[in-house]
Order: C-alpha cells, then structure tokens, then sequence
C-alpha cells in the first residue's frame, strides 16, 4: 500500500499541465528571439526547442495521410527525416523573424486523455494585430506533452500542410519519390 500510494503521488507530481507546458515553450522561444543573437543561432536555438516540444514524427505520419500505407518501412523511415528536416527548417526560419514575440495562454479544453486544446494569443504589436493560436497537445504521457498542431486563426497547420503533400502527391501519380524530392528541395535550400 505504501509503494502504491508512493507511486501514485510519484506519477502525479511530475505531470505538467498543456496550458503550462505551451507557456513554457512559447516563453523559451520568447527568449531565443528577444537575445541579441543571429538569425542562424536563433534558428538552432528554435530547433532544439521544436524537437523537445513538438510530436514531429506524429506530425509527419498525419501529413503523410493514407499514403504511409502503401509505402514500405525503409521509405518510412526515409520520409521521417526528409520531413524533420523540412519541419524544422519551415518552423525555424518563419519564427527567427520575429522579435520577443509575446504570446499568452487564455483557457484549455481536455478533449480526451490523449488532447488537450490549449487557447492564446499572440499579443498585438504596432506591427502585427492580434493572433490567436490554439494547440493541439498530446496528453497521452503527462509527463511528456507533444505540441501536435497550431491552430492559427481557426486554420490547423497539419491540415494544410497534409493538403499540400497530398496535392503534390496527385500530380505525381502519387508517387513518393516526388514529395521526398520536394522536401529535399526545400531543407536545402
């Protein structure tokens, strides 16, 4: 009874809530923007941050749609790492123009044990209006929160991007090998 009690407490006491999770993470890209760094260090330090934070892999699979059904496990595995590449390279490049982003969490949502919605706003500046941002986290290990996607002014940037994928796949008689170009492509430029 006692090692139970232990472990229940244990198991409990290191969860983090999404909501303070999500303002962890925007705080810690807050600081990576607001120093004095280059743009490069600024878009290493986005990295590290997205690959502690964020579900890419998760991500990459759902982009992917159905098509990661007709693709063998060595083609897997290829996608995952074009995909992190460019994941982190689209992420990283489109925050490190920003300067001390200030972004708040107003509210979350628990849809189930596995997501949890957590609402903000990215607060208005002379420069930009308001934004509002909803994330999607995955709760499956509370001790491990995932960011699995950005909902931007009711606009989920993993439908979008699966959209995209998909499209480049229709164009191509759906074969693989020309989105892995593409993605490619883009990581290298």
């Amino acid at each position: 009874l006692i090692l139970l009690t232990f472990s229940t407490i244990t198991e409990n006491s290191f969860a983090i809530e999404p909501s303070e999770f999500v303002q962890s993470t925007v705080n810690r890209a807050s600081v990576a923007l607001s120093k004095n760094f280059t743009k490069e260090e600024k878009i290493e330090k986005l990295k590290i941050i997205a690959k502690e934070t964020v579900d890419i892999r998760g991500i990459g699979f759902y982009t992917l749609g159905s098509h990661r059904k007709n693709i063998s496990d060595e083609q897997k595995k290829e996608y995952l790492d074009l995909f992190e590449d460019y994941f982190l390279k689209t992420f990283s490049d489109r925050l490190a123009e920003y300067t001390d982003p200030k972004v708040q969490v107003k509210s979350f949502t628990k849809l189930n044990e596995n997501y949890t919605i957590v609402s903000s706003v990215l607060i208005a500046t002379e420069k930009r209006p308001e934004v509002k941002i909803d994330w999607r986290v995955y709760t499956k290990n509370p001790d491990n929160p995932l960011i699995r996607d950005l909902i931007v002014e009711g606009l989920s940037l993993a439908r979008t991007q699966k959209e995209e994928f998909s499209s480049i796949l229709s164009a191509n008689d759906d074969d693989i090998n020309a989105l892995f170009k593409k993605l490619a492509e883009f990581a290298n430029q």
